[in-house]
């Protein structure tokens, strides 16, 4: 007990000092939506069992696949730091278990799981009373089936075999999770499935309803949960790498050439780099593929372009994974290393896009047009914007070689690791715009577009990418060293904004690619192809003279959306 007292004493020292500056506020924020989250959760005890069985599941595949898609969890306290003090494996995960209690996350789970509260006390007071018991234990299985799916992971990432077959099985399953809606109709499920209340997350809502065997269940699965977890600690001190096979020696006669072979070797080599990129594929390729359980081959053709960018969210921090290396580069001035970075990117994913694409849309029949003009303009867009986004926005990474026994840990700034990605997400997606409407407007003129437009984001971003390179590579440098961004004299132009100008920015820029892109222009993609009433998309439910008109009314809102965001940030000119 003292052990576990002194790693909680520990970890709220550590938060105490942590939480500052910009780490504060993306904290805040994430803190807010958790509660606001929380809040809804609370909300559907009110609203009925079933709901609330089915929102805990939710939380519980929070807990379990979040750690792993965004950068191993909270490792405020690593085992790896108690490796000397001879600690038996089962103490050792019980401190850590208790000091995973303290910080943001566990909180807002906490507040969630008041719904139990207000479920036993809608049901009397002995069901009130369970409540207490059931709500600790139903956390400490959301914590330990979260630590414990890391360390799996983070297991199967120390062999190749092993981050491929993570990398297919997580991106399998975030794409099942998205098109979750194909499940509910081929089994005929039009409310919540009953499976909910079977599952861990479902047992204290079981118990609070008078099944008191769900209570000592709880129990019984947080011991073997916490002997797993010590079990899988003890292999992650001991395991080691495994060493590359055979040397294989670079044969680049240039500077450029010996850029992309390192890249090259890089992405066939690193183990992270392996599961990000069968990530990327399996996620694309069974987004894509789900609906023809229900006969509908309709987004088959789309899989090339889901796993582009997919890719390039997950590679965004580019410059970034690779530590302080970066020195390397600033002192081979003969060398553009972006656009070798760029080169070596296309010739990793270029080749597979190419064939899913091509495969697929030749499978369904169409729509060549579409596809064709996409492609092209996906591919530039995100071979420019990867190194662009990673040298503007660079979030500071560990060391290769001295990631802990996570290798899924590359930052210990989780947040700017998830807004980076989705930031590239977003703008991946807007550099096909142009190309996607050329092609629904004029057909086969599109593909010509989508061309144009890629070459001239490849080029464009990559010269825009190099250039900060070298006017900021030893204050980028020095973020990766110290792991701390410069401190600027002068405060940005957001920073001196009014509270209601911030706000109104943060909401223009945070949802406009809402209306833009799946309201407007997909819309009108799933009008084109007359996929009518179909899943969110408002076009595709209004009569048939108004579909276009609201796709349309839905991309100018977008535009408005960011024009006015960038407007409120503009500087004014003096009077």
């Amino acid at each position: 007990m003292a052990v576990a007292l002194t790693m909680a004493r520990m970890k709220v020292a550590v938060l105490r000092h942590a939480f500052r500056g910009e780490r504060a506020q993306t904290a805040g924020t994430g803190a807010a939506l958790g509660v606001l989250l929380a809040a809804g959760t609370v909300y559907l005890a009110f609203a009925g069992p079933d709901l609330l069985a089915a929102g805990y599941a939710v939380w519980l595949l929070g807990w379990m696949l979040g750690p792993v898609f965004m950068g191993g969890g909270d490792e405020t306290l690593r085992p790896e730091y108690f490796s000397l003090l001879g600690l038996p494996p089962r103490r050792l995960a019980a401190g850590l278990l208790v000091s995973a209690f303290v910080g943001v996350a566990p909180v807002v789970s906490l507040t969630a799981l008041l719904g139990l509260l207000v479920a036993g006390v809608r049901l009397g007071v002995a069901n009130a009373l369970v409540a207490v018991p059931a709500m600790v234990l139903q956390l400490a299985v959301f914590v330990l089936l979260s630590k414990i799916s890391v360390a799996v992971v983070g297991l199967a990432l120390r062999t190749r075999p092993g981050a491929i077959a993570s990398g297919v099985l997580n991106g399998a399953i975030l794409a099942a999770l998205g098109q979750i809606w194909v499940f509910f109709v081929i089994f005929g499920q039009t409310g919540v499935p009953s499976v909910v209340w079977y599952l861990p997350s479902g047992w204290g809502l079981l118990a609070v309803r008078g099944e008191w065997w769900a209570l000592a269940a709880l129990a019984v699965l947080v011991l073997l949960l916490l002997g797993a977890w010590a079990a899988l600690l003890g292999r992650r001190a001991g395991a080691t790498r495994t060493s590359a096979r055979g040397s294989r020696p670079m044969t680049a006669t240039t500077a450029n050439g010996a850029i992309v072979a390192k890249e090259l070797r890089t992405w066939s080599r690193d183990l992270v780099r392996n599961h990000q990129l069968t990530f990327a594929l399996s996620y694309g390729v069974c987004f894509a593929a789900s609906p023809l359980i229900l006969g509908w081959d309709g987004m088959l053709p789309y899989a090339g372009l889901i796993f582009v960018v997919m890719a390039a969210a997950m590679t965004s921090n580019l410059y970034g994974t690779d530590g302080t290396a970066l020195w390397l580069t600033l002192m081979t001035t003969t060398a553009s290393d972006v656009r070798g970075r760029q080169l070596a990117w296309l010739s990793a994913h270029a080749p597979v896009a190419v064939v899913l694409t091509v495969a697929f849309t030749a499978v369904t029949g169409g729509p060549w047009p579409l596809i064709l003009a996409l492609l092209p303009a996906l591919l530039g867009g995100a071979a420019g914007l990867v190194p662009l986004i990673s040298v503007y926005g660079l979030v500071p990474g560990t060391d290769p070689h001295r990631r802990a026994g996570n290798p899924l840990r590359t930052s210990e700034d989780d947040g700017g690791l998830t807004g980076l990605a989705y930031l590239t997400l977003a703008l991946v997606l807007l550099t096909g715009v142009p190309a996607a409407l050329a092609a629904i407007w004029y057909g086969w003129a599109g593909v010509a577009a989508g061309v144009v437009t890629g070459t001239l984001c490849y080029w464009r971003f990559g010269l825009l990418a190099e250039r900060r390179l070298r006017s900021h590579g030893p204050e980028l440098l020095d973020t990766m060293r110290t792991g701390r961004k410069p401190r600027t004299t002068v405060k940005s132009r957001f920073e001196q904004l009014s509270t209601t100008r911030k706000t109104i920015a943060w909401w223009c820029f945070g949802f406009g690619a809402i209306p833009l892109i799946p309201q407007g222009v997909l819309a009108a993609v799933f009008v084109s192809n007359g996929m009518l009433r179909h899943s969110w998309f408002l076009a595709t439910y209004m009569p048939s003279g108004l579909r276009y008109p609201v796709a349309a009314a839905f991309v100018l809102l977008g535009l408005a959306m960011y024009g006015t965001g960038a407007w409120v940030v503009k500087p004014q000119a003096p009077r």
